[in-house]
């Protein structure tokens, strides 16, 4: 990388200034580093990114996103300053006084509600320090039980499936090095080609070596045309496909008995379930064919070596933790894991999803994959940030759940940093609802999202390329994010916020930081005997390449391969659960005869806010498509690019048609990266998982309409298609302009 970045800054001090920024691509969970080259000329500023080739987890790669990640940072709609709302109408306001009326919200509704009637609402993209700073604001300062995040929506089905079987939660249990090594993967519900690009090599050498790879996705994508067996199974049944595998794994004689006696506990339980399941059945669940059921179960059952990675289609489900555990028995039972080339992999959706849980932005957690719950764990996490045991609060909801509690008047004002609920939760007109419902809002943001504006007080935060922190990539990898940008305008980096708002509630104390590497040194503190142990780590280690966790002191490495020896389990031994077929509540019907599944498109992220302001990105998808098959399009009379109306019992969305024989039959596939009419949460189901209480995103009953008729004469009527798009607005409340209008004004 060297010599290409020294060919490039010879070419660029020719023509004018030149800076180069150490950072990392601020999107998804592998966390690409990177160098980019700004020459400042007369008229604009040029940019370009060069991946850095010694990056232990990219291999020197960048996709699309990464290659423009500056676009969004140096955007015209960056927040300058703080803004409050008045009158319905944004005015510019000084900090001091942004921080005057926040700190009298905050106390006037504490002190009329009680300490909980205060929440925060997180963000899966925010630092580890940050994320951690956030954690400990909320139960220190605020004393509030209701926190959560965004990472809730993320991998927290996988996060609790793991838990319950292995007894810790790392992202992928071994290094991605060890996937080429594998002579059977899975991929389950998981599109890497189009979210995680740069990971494909990984597979690619794989295959190269004599892989079988196996992918299961009820649509064709850029990840099945690398399978050498594609499972196009229904929404919602990856689970029962697991459960077939699993038998087949067990009639003919293809599990590890000797691990399972060793290694695991409940596996007899299970040997029982699975005499009074049919595979004809089960395959007929998952929408599948028994001899597809076979032929993976047998190239799973007859490698060496394997392993299985799951992401957000197996995840987002109401059944989405029993699903992912169905996954770990395949493991289990033919003992591939803790050893080379075997093991697991939750792929994680966000940059910081990982850090994030681990460090206490869930409801339940506290710093170091700590439970709030536990007693040992309050007092060792109160004792580092100098408060008795029992003045941190106990558990609070999940994030979706926290809107709820905004209805029932239990919230009445919301901090959110780093999110935007209103484009990423399910059905979407709750939690609009519940948004206009609140006292006061305050939103911490680079722009004015879908959600900030909601917002009475916004406050501008600092980007990537501003802000310094770590990061936890999807391996577990502990890594450095260095920041030498200057703040755009009068931002503030979110640490800096919460220390900003601590001090102006008169509770500076624990708070008084200098720098960000002070945070993360209280932080490897706080998770010192954790079970997400950092207390080994320092900037100074991990600068270079990174340390995987648990890292119990400065002389350990790292832990790159989990479960060699162990489980982080009482008795050290993996758990078998129950081998449960998925009920599913959300069902087809006469009124609703499809399945609708949202993700991914590589040009976005998340809700878009950052993507969506990057030309580059928004040039190659400027709206979203809803993906359905052609013969279903012929029925109801639709045909490629006319604008259709997806419909729930949760609302509606309009968005164009695009025909596809890469998708089943009885689902619709719609991406979910933009706001307003076309945001496809206006229709999703908010069913939660039971366990690690996930909304059910990937599976919602809908109906197809077409909005534009055909006129008999040279194409379609648009007198027709307008007058129907109008009259379908009308149906849709537009809380926004209500929370706006002057009366609704609270400050």
């Amino acid at each position: 990388m060297t010599d290409m970045i020294r060919y490039f800054r010879e070419k660029q001090q020719e023509q004018g200034k030149e800076t180069t920024y150490e950072t990392r691509c601020p999107y998804c969970s592998v966390q690409c580093s990177m160098s980019l080259l700004e020459e400042r000329i007369v008229k604009r500023n040029r940019f370009k990114a060069i991946p850095n080739k010694q990056d232990p987890t990219s291999e020197g790669r960048l996709c699309i996103k990464g290659f423009q990640a500056h676009q969004h940072a140096i955007h015209r709609d960056r927040l300058r300053y703080p803004l409050l709302k008045v009158d319905g109408e944004w005015m510019r306001i000084s900090w001091d006084l942004a921080l005057e009326i926040l700190s009298e919200k905050i106390e006037k509704t504490q002190q009329e509600a009680g300490k909980d009637a205060v929440a925060v609402y997180g963000g899966g993209s925010l630092t580890n320090e940050e994320a951690y700073l956030l954690g400990k604001f909320a139960r220190v300062v605020l004393k509030t039980k209701y926190i959560d995040y965004n990472g809730r929506y993320c991998m927290s089905s996988a996060a609790a499936a793991a838990n319950a079987t292995f007894g810790i939660d790392r992202g992928i249990t071994n290094e991605l090095s060890e996937v080429e090594e594998a002579e059977c993967i899975i991929l389950a519900g998981t599109n890497i080609a189009e979210c995680q690009p740069t990971l494909m090599p990984y597979f690619r050498r794989a295959k190269k070596k004599g892989a079988s790879l196996i992918v299961i996705d009820p649509r064709e994508t850029g990840t099945t045309k690398l399978a050498d067996l594609h499972i196009q199974g229904k929404p919602g049944m990856d689970g029962a496909i697991a459960v077939a595998m699993l038998k087949v794994l067990l009639d003919e004689g293809m599990i590890d008995e000797e691990f399972i006696q060793n290694r695991t506990t409940g596996f007899e339980d299970v040997r029982k379930q699975m005499t009074s399941y049919s595979l004809q059945e089960l395959a007929s669940t998952a929408g599948v064919s028994v001899e597809t059921i076979q032929e993976a179960a047998r190239r799973f059952g007859k490698a060496e070596t394997g392993m299985v990675f799951t992401a957000r289609g197996v995840e987002q489900q109401a059944s989405g933790t029993s699903d992912v555990r169905q996954y770990l028995h395949l493991l289990l039972a033919t003992g591939k894991i803790g050893r080379r080339g075997c093991g697991y992999g939750a792929i994680t959706g966000q940059g910081n999803g990982q850090g994030g849980r681990e460090h206490g932005l869930k409801a339940d957690q506290l710093p170091g994959y700590r439970s709030i719950e536990n007693k040992a764990d309050r007092q060792y996490v109160a004792s580092v940030w100098g408060i008795e045991e029992n003045e941190l609060p106990r558990k609070g909801v999940s994030a979706y759940e926290l809107f709820a509690k905004v209805k029932e008047g239990a919230i009445r004002t919301m901090l959110i940093m780093g999110s935007n609920p209103v484009v990423s939760s399910p059905n979407q007109s709750e939690v609009k609802r519940a948004l206009t419902q609140l006292d006061f809002l305050v939103c911490v943001d680079m722009f004015i999202s879908e959600t900030a504006e909601y917002a009475d007080l916004l406050l501008p935060t600092t980007s990537y390329l501003e802000d310094e922190g770590t990061m936890t990539n999807l391996e577990g990898r502990v890594v450095h994010r260095p920041a030498q940008r200057v703040p755009f305008g009068e931002a503030k980096h979110d640490w800096q916020i919460l220390c900003a708002i601590a001090k102006a509630l008169g509770q500076s104390h624990g708070f008084l930081f200098e720098k960000v590497e002070e945070i993360f040194a209280e932080l490897c503190l706080a998770s010192k005997g954790g079970i997400a142990d950092y207390s080994g780590l320092s900037y100074e280690r991990i600068k270079e390449k990174g340390i995987l966790w648990p890292c119990p002191n400065t002389e350990h490495p790292g832990t790159g391969r989990l479960f060699e020896k162990s489980f982080y389990t009482n008795d050290g031994k993996a758990r078998f659960g129950s081998a449960i077929i998925p009920q599913q509540k959300e069902k087809e019907s006469r009124k609703y005869p499809y399945l609708l599944t949202t993700g991914r498109v590589m040009n976005h992220y998340l809700s878009g806010v950052q993507t969506r302001r990057s030309e580059a990105l928004f040039e190659r998808a400027k709206e979203p498509f809803a993906e359905i098959h052609p013969e279903t399009g012929a029925s109801l009379g639709i045909q490629e690019g006319e604008l259709i109306k997806i419909s729930t019992v949760y609302g509606k969305a309009i968005v164009k048609a695009k025909l596809s024989e890469a998708i089943r039959k009885d689902t619709v596939f719609v991406p979910f990266h933009w706001g307003g009419a076309q945001s496809i949460n206006r229709t999703t189901c908010d069913m939660l998982d039971p366990v690690s209480r996930m909304p059910a995103f990937k599976r919602t009953a809908c109906a197809i309409q077409k909005m534009i008729e055909a006129d008999g004469k040279n194409g379609y009527s648009k007198q027709k298609r307008t007058s129907q798009v109008k009259e379908d607005a009308k149906t849709v409340p537009d809380p926004v302009a209500a929370h706006r209008s002057a009366e609704n004004v609270r400050v």
